[in-house]
């Protein structure tokens, strides 16, 4: 039976639209987060990053959970969770203080910090994060360590983004629903950026792409920090769908297709390559229809010409243009897809890669492709740590709460009952 966790675990879960993902880390004494577990489940109960059927997205989370578990050895009661639906909206909010020239001392910058409480206005949304990112001082800005410092003004940059509460508290209730407490969720964005991009990309600026099932997420990063959101409803689940409805087919076969067969790119010798269609619904006698790889393949860049239409309007939205180019990362699962980088990139104009998460050690392999970078981007977020202000006054905007005692002991009740 497995253990009581030990100090220092770190449990990531990911609640996607096509499935929940988990993962147990712990730091090493060299400073290397370890992989010690991971987990995934179908989900079935969210759309478009939505939770949609409580009870399905509980079991899921669950079962998810436990299969970390059992591989980590132990058992754990806390977990931080990723959001990934839209309505997320990223701010800066600047401060700044008279210090009359004297040195910068640590109750000057607490004292900066707390005012920042009140200079965030969330108009009735949630507050996911209110994260201190760049000092300036007397108008000098990316001061990262002013403390000792002579200064006459000492400022702050407060990084802000919010949602709508309520889907936030709906995936909150599925989480503790499993018997896990939720130690923080975090925005997925925020969690992906620093499993896929290095410091020197967020610094240079950088849109990162996150194409999911059923959202597609383009978040633009700048002078280290996340700049702009935008969600797009539109993801590879639709392209599933699309080619499950040109060639009368089950979504499960489209889906294998798709990863096997599909190409964001065209080849003259696709038309000489021949694939057999399960259909739908089974008749006797009734022979499968068979389609050339370039009928599929026109299928998938015709939903991809779309999504990538909306993807240039958003970073256009955001001011993501610069007569040198940018460099674009593309991530999610949605990236898997064969061909997508240069098919990207003519289209865009802009330099294009796949961005695969960094960082953790003794990933499984099944694990590190783009699909769970969000995933392994939660763990980093869980380690580093980061100030909050919320944390400055506990309770206000925020889901963070301690775990309880209790939360293990209810799970190992709900699992037997489910299996007994």
């Amino acid at each position: 039976m497995a253990k009581v966790a030990p100090e220092g675990l770190i449990t990531a879960l990911d609640v996607g639209s096509s499935k929940v993902s988990a993962l147990i880390a712990q730091r090493s004494e060299d400073g290397n987060l370890v992989v010690l577990g991971t987990g995934q489940r179908e989900s079935r109960g969210v759309k478009r990053g939505y939770v949609a059927d409580m009870r399905t997205t509980e079991i899921a989370i669950r079962e998810a959970v436990e299969q970390a578990e059992r591989i980590a050895g132990f058992n754990i009661e806390d977990v931080w969770v990723s959001f990934s639906a839209g309505g997320l909206v990223s701010s800066i909010v600047k401060l700044e203080a008279d210090l009359g020239g004297h040195r910068v001392e640590q109750s000057d910058i607490d004292d900066l910090l707390r005012a920042g409480q009140d200079a965030i206005d969330p108009q009735g949304r949630m507050v996911l994060h209110a994260q201190p990112t760049r000092y300036t001082v007397d108008g000098l800005g990316g001061v990262k360590r002013p403390l000792g410092l002579h200064a006459d003004r000492l400022g702050v940059d407060v990084h802000v983004v919010t949602t709508d509460g309520s889907p936030v508290r709906n995936l909150d209730l599925c989480v503790r629903s499993a018997h896990l407490e939720v130690r923080s969720i975090i925005a997925a964005p925020v969690a992906t950026g620093l499993a896929c991009l290095t410091e020197e990309e967020r610094e240079l600026g950088v849109a990162l792409v996150e194409i999911g099932a059923g959202v597609t997420n383009v978040s633009v990063f700048a002078q280290g920090v996340l700049a702009g959101l935008a969600s797009i409803p539109m993801g590879s689940a639709d392209i599933t769908d699309d080619i499950a409805a040109a060639f009368g087919t089950a979504r499960a076969w489209a889906e294998r297709t798709k990863c096997f067969h599909g190409s964001a790119n065209l080849s003259p010798r696709d038309n000489r390559e021949m694939i057999e269609v399960t259909p739908a619904t089974s008749e006797e006698g009734g022979e499968g229809q068979r389609i050339t790889k370039a009928s599929l393949n026109t299928v998938i860049r015709q939903r991809l010409e779309r999504l990538i239409t909306e993807i240039q309007k958003e970073l256009k939205r955001l001011n993501f243009q610069d007569p040198v180019g940018r460099q674009i990362v593309l991530t999610g699962g949605g990236a898997e897809l064969a061909g997508i980088a240069d098919y990207a990139q003519q289209a865009l104009g802009n330099a294009v890669r796949v961005g695969k998460p960094r960082g953790l050690l003794a990933m499984p392999s099944a694990h590190s492709g783009p699909a769970f970078s969000t995933l392994a981007g939660l763990a980093q977020f869980a380690a580093a740590d980061p100030i909050d202000l919320r944390a400055l006054e506990p309770g206000r905007h925020q889901l963070v709460t301690r775990a309880s005692p209790g939360a293990l002991f209810q799970r190992l009740i709900a699992a037997f009952r489910a299996n007994y």
